[in-house]
């Protein structure tokens, strides 16, 4: 029986399966009665590009052997601090986005290709630290300011998503009704946070939630997901609306069902 790794995101842990990323997906999100509902979002990891000796797999596949009556082994967690900045770039072949009721899109990397707008965004951090941020910088500017290690505050390594801010990403003011309709707590303050953002030029990122409280609404998910350090960034692409509803159609309804902010 093959043994996967996956690297799951919430919370940051190196885990050993002999489950199929779906079948991963469905036991994380669902799991059993000892386990709390909540969606997972995780890579697979490819064990062969993995630095010698960063984690101890001398005997992950006995840790992982299927149970007695041959069912595979749900989970073996290997570690669970640190987990990201020892894990390169090229290891990770795929994101798994698993929403609460276990449906999971599965998304491939590539490299990134900027999209030249010179505009606000909004960033949702997830590891290994994971406030919410505004930013006048593109994924790749923000991903070489956070690592970069003249800085105070920096990390090693960092995975993130951008989320839509809607007609506010040219506007802090704007006044569209649509506005009103973002799935984000505290409008007043995201508006502040952006203002603030735009009349002070000199700090390029500012803390609109200093932590997650909640799980992520993938449909505000903006282009894709993304995992940099101060040797570039990898892009998970997210699928168009088109495609989401013509090829991921019970995926996209299960996420589009979610509530929260």
């Amino acid at each position: 029986m093959t043994t996967h790794l996956y690297l799951s995101l919430i919370p940051e842990a190196l885990i050993a399966s002999g489950l199929t990323p779906e079948e991963f997906g469905l036991y994380y999100a669902i799991g059993n009665a000892k386990r709390a509902r909540g969606q997972a979002v995780f890579f697979s990891v490819d064990r062969g590009a993995l630095p010698p000796g960063a984690f101890d797999l001398s005997d992950v596949e006995a840790r992982t052997s299927p149970h007695p009556d041959g069912h595979p082994k749900n989970s073996v967690y290997l570690s669970i601090y640190r987990v990201l900045e020892f894990i390169p770039r090229e290891a990770l072949t795929a994101l798994h986005l698993t929403t609460d009721d276990g449906r999971t899109l599965t998304l491939l990397p590539r490299p990134y290709e900027p999209d030249g707008e010179l505009r606000a965004r909004m960033y949702q951090e997830f590891c290994p630290v994971n406030p919410r941020v505004v930013s006048n910088l593109d994924p790749a500017a923000f991903t070489a300011f956070i690592t970069d290690t003249s800085q105070p505050v920096h990390v090693p390594r960092i995975a993130f998503t951008e989320l839509t801010l809607g007609t506010l990403r040219g506007d802090p003011d704007s006044a569209d009704p649509d506005v009103e309709d973002l799935p984000y707590p505290n409008i007043g303050h995201l508006r502040d946070c952006l203002r603030e953002l735009a009349t002070g030029p000199a700090k390029p990122t500012k803390t609109v939630l200093r932590q997650m409280t909640q799980e992520v609404l993938f449909r505000t998910v903006r282009r894709a997901f993304y995992v940099g350090d101060s040797t570039g960034l990898t892009a998970f692409p997210m699928p168009d609306r088109d495609a989401l509803e013509r090829e991921h159609l019970a995926w996209w309804r299960s996420a589009q069902s979610a509530f929260g902010h």
